[in-house]
């Protein structure tokens, strides 16, 4: 087994996500089969209770496990599908050494950080790293392993400490670290200096100053780490006296001092490192048995990032939430929706709307900032309304699924975006209102809003446990079999008879008024096994109005769009109803040529079925 370690410098939230997943596509795309692993030092046990400000979203994986965002960077990257036992946390090291305690495994011995918790970590990221990610089952060969937060950082120091053993005991020949840094770039103008640390216009003409990564290494191999690979992130590309300079303050050659600035795609960051003679120093330091070089499997990915470079039409997309002043609140949602433009040639554009900002009390104290939200959404081509949780903003966004349902606009629900759709049809089309005009939320509403709705369409699930906040959802892999032949979403999946999608959620819609929906169109098309979830709605005589309950995102991927998203974004460029006619098929302008020689368009057709790549 080889491992690779990548630490961070300077700042958080650098890049070294991407970073590992690039790295690990490089390893992947030579014939190595590669897992990863995700480490995070707070104490939460896992990334289930945080809010979305905190770390982004949480991101679900098929056995249910919350986890960190980055593990949805690995999934995409590599294809691969990782256990909740892929993100480690403090919380769980700490967790196990005291049931291990409590059971009297160390034998009366005091119990400390060295041995204890540093032995802890090493054995579960080597028990970990065995664990098969991909379809054939076969053991990795190589683990990457990202360590969360910034070297320096309290809580980074046990898994310091734990690494600075960790490399003696599988040997130099199989442990090497990469190290990401921040290379700040200063300029003068006039009587102001500014400093451009990440920008997407970078200034070619500022002065890149190596200090902070000096500072950033030193620290490092003080702790008892060196890096092989200094990996610096910036603004625009290192010149060559500031690589040589950082080459000699950090005792590494100049080859490995890797330039990672700023890319129109994240795409390009897999082809950055290849130029730059990763995979060449890697399969040398770690003698790695490399079957194909890299530059010949990274065709679809130069692909890819050219489409996504050269795209002319443009498709705008309202996302319709909750906590859109952090865009990485919905991560793997604004992923699904850009591989999904990709693949209809369109260059995406979300506009996010805070559902807040659509209703009436904004249009009472902002009334600026209301006609602003509605001349966003009324601009879009299509509506999505996304998961979450709480009252706040669930009134504006049924006033945006209602816009949607009777403009004919293309709509995508997912999660509670489903339920509010369900719900924002039992009041406006069934007329299930409050009789006496008390409160909107005594209307039809969900249980989670108001426990006394007068008639409650979203109810608890059994299984729901409101007595404690983590992993008490319904999480994970559940199947969801289509119970109706003339399903739009069913002829996207490729005519299956069911999917296997993950999910996240404590509320779903109340069974026993199904009938009364169905009756006026609003068809149930998906439910679970035993018949008793409603997991795919679907409005008749409409463009594209679908509700999901799970959260297909999770799984979609660059060269395979999840479905309910791919048709969302078919129908916002007018595409869809062509798409349906001709099969499922795109047309031949739509669709990349293959140019790598490992198969024809016309088998990637006939295995993807909805998407025709590579």
């Amino acid at each position: 087994m080889k491992y690779i370690l990548v630490t961070g410098g300077v700042i958080s939230g650098i890049g070294k996500g991407i970073i590992a997943s690039s790295v690990g596509t490089i390893l992947k795309s030579c014939g190595l089969h590669v897992t990863a692993i995700k480490i995070d030092p707070y104490i939460n046990i896992d990334a289930g209770t945080f809010s979305p400000y905190e770390h982004g979203e949480v991101f679900v994986l098929d056995d249910g496990g919350e986890v960190d965002l980055d593990l949805g960077n690995y999934e995409r990257f590599l294809d691969i599908c990782l256990t909740k036992d892929n993100n480690l946390t403090t919380g769980k090291i700490y967790q196990s050494v005291i049931n291990k305690e409590r059971r009297g495994d160390y034998l009366g011995k005091t119990v400390q950080v060295v041995p204890h918790i540093t032995d802890a970590i090493q054995e579960w990221v080597m028990k970990q790293a065995r664990i098969s990610v991909d379809d054939d089952g076969v053991e990795p060969q190589v683990c990457v392993i990202e360590l969360g937060g910034t070297v320096g950082d309290i809580e980074s120091m046990p898994f310091i400490e734990a690494f600075r053993q960790f490399q003696f005991k599988v040997k130099r020949e199989n442990f090497c670290n990469i190290h990401v840094s921040l290379v700040p770039q200063v300029w003068h103008s006039g009587e102001h200096v500014a400093l451009n640390f990440l920008s997407s216009e970078p200034n070619t003409t500022g002065e890149q100053k190596t200090k902070p990564t000096q500072n950033s290494v030193r620290e490092l191999r003080g702790l008892g780490l060196s890096p092989d690979l200094i990996m610096c992130r910036c603004s625009s590309p290192l010149e060559t006296s500031v690589k040589e300079k950082i080459s000699m303050f950090c005792h590494v050659e100049p080859t490995q001092v890797i330039c990672v600035h700023d890319v129109s795609s994240v795409y390009r960051v897999p082809l950055l490192l290849e130029d730059q003679g990763v995979m060449s120093y890697l399969c040398q330091r770690l003698s790695l048995p490399i079957e194909v070089r890299p530059r010949k499997m990274l065709t679809k990915w130069k692909e890819m990032a050219d489409r996504s470079a050269r795209l002319l039409e443009h498709v705008s997309i309202a996302l319709v939430g909750k906590y859109t002043k952090l865009s990485d609140s919905y991560t793997s949602v604004i992923k699904a929706l850009e591989h999904s433009a990709l693949a209809v040639n369109h260059k995406l554009e979300v506009k996010y709307i805070d559902s807040a900002d659509l209703e009436a009390a904004t249009l009472q104290d902002e009334p600026v900032k209301y006609h602003e939200a509605w001349q966003r959404l009324c601009s879009a081509h299509g509506v999505l309304v996304p998961g979450g949780f709480g009252v706040r903003g669930t009134e504006g966004k049924m006033h945006a699924i209602n816009w949607a349902r009777k403009q004919n606009k293309p709509f995508l629900g997912v999660c509670l975006g489903m339920q509010l759709a369900v719900c924002e049809f039992a009041r406006n089309v069934l007329g299930w209102e409050d009789q006496f005009h008390l409160s909107s939320f005594s209307d039809a509403n969900s249980t989670e809003f108001n426990p006394e709705s007068t008639h409650p369409v979203v109810i608890d699930m059994p299984e729901h446990n409101p007595g404690e906040m983590g992993g008490t959802m319904r999480l994970g892999k559940r199947r969801t079999i289509f119970k109706s032949g003339t399903s739009v979403l069913r002829k996207l999946y490729g005519g299956v008879e069911y999917v296997d999608e993950r999910h996240r959620h404590r509320f779903e819609v109340n069974p026993e008024l199904k009938h009364h929906f169905e009756k006026k169109g609003l068809r149930f098309v998906g439910q679970d096994v035993e018949g008793e979830r409603m997991e795919v709605i679907e409005l008749e005589d409409h463009c594209y109005f679908v509700g999901v309950q799970y959260h297909p995102e999770f799984t979609s991927r660059p060269i395979k769009p999840s479905p309910p998203y791919f048709g969302l974004l078919l129908a916002a460029a007018g595409k869809l109803q062509g798409y349906l006619n001709k099969g499922c098929r795109l047309s031949p302008r739509d669709t990349y040529s293959d140019r790598s020689g490992s198969s024809s368009p016309e088998e990637d057709m006939s295995e993807l079925k909805f998407l025709s790549l590579y």
